[in-house]
């Protein structure tokens, strides 16, 4: 494995992130405490995660299942704590079971079949797995989630499946340089989440999930909570 970043290039990278996201928290008047740090490391090697573990990062985001079971196994041989392990991606039915074990929160329901199949998995496991309900805020044909009119009546079809627990919405923003867009959909799953909290108690329907490397500090200012950085941690993947 050549040219890893060291564990002092990680937390320099991190702590530079966290720096971003207080001063947004703050130019919004807003609790810096109240937004999670997701680092995005899919597709980098196992050996990054380490290093970044090593260098205090704790919330990893992955997109592949068995990419995110094999690097929770890696982190086990080596004997090293669990970090908290979001998944971020597009859930396959038939890719549940190898992150219901562990896997601490999914960010991309957008069907009860797939609610159901959670709940399944994580019975057998023993365990109750939070969500997110992921909404397709753009309108982009190419884009995972559920159309933003469909939101209410899938937040009801699935408040009440056993061993999950419904604790907000997620989308990804459009890909523009127009800010004006990106702060429409971003307000839009604002406005959705208020929506279901009509029926929801809001104590349970805590997360805002919107925001990358690009526009996180857009999307602190729009009301996120959780923000999905990769590149400005991790930097682009050029491993071997």
């Amino acid at each position: 494995m050549s040219n890893l970043p060291t564990i002092e290039e990680l937390k320099e990278n991190w702590d530079a992130v966290r720096e971003k996201v207080t001063k947004a928290a703050t130019a919004s008047v807003r609790n810096p405490e109240e937004i999670t740090i997701v680092a995005v490391s899919k597709t980098h090697p196992p050996e990054i995660i380490s290093l970044a573990v090593q260098a205090g990062i704790m919330t990893f985001g992955e997109n592949y299942a068995q990419e995110l079971r094999d690097k929770h196994d890696y982190l086990s041989v080596l004997q090293l704590r669990q970090p908290e392990w979001h998944f971020i991606g597009h859930l396959q039915t038939n890719k549940v079971k190898y992150i219901a074990p562990f896997v601490d929160l999914i960010h991309s329901v957008d069907s009860v079949h797939l609610a159901l199949e959670i709940s399944a998995h994580a019975k057998k496991n023993n365990r109750t797995i939070d969500i997110l309900l992921q909404v397709n805020t753009s309108g982009e044909l190419n884009k995972s989630g559920c159309e933003p009119e469909e939101v209410a009546v899938l937040a009801k079809s699935v408040m009440n499946i056993e061993n999950i627990r419904l604790q907000g919405l997620m989308t990804i923003g459009s890909f523009s340089d127009d800010e004006s867009v990106i702060r429409r959909e971003y307000g839009l799953l604002r406005s959705l989440k208020q929506e279901i909290s009509g029926f929801i108690p809001p104590e349970n329907l805590i997360h805002l999930s919107m925001g990358m490397s690009g526009d996180y500090e857009t999307a602190i200012s729009e009301g996120s909570t959780i923000v999905r950085i990769g590149t400005a941690i991790f930097g682009t993947r050029t491993y071997n």
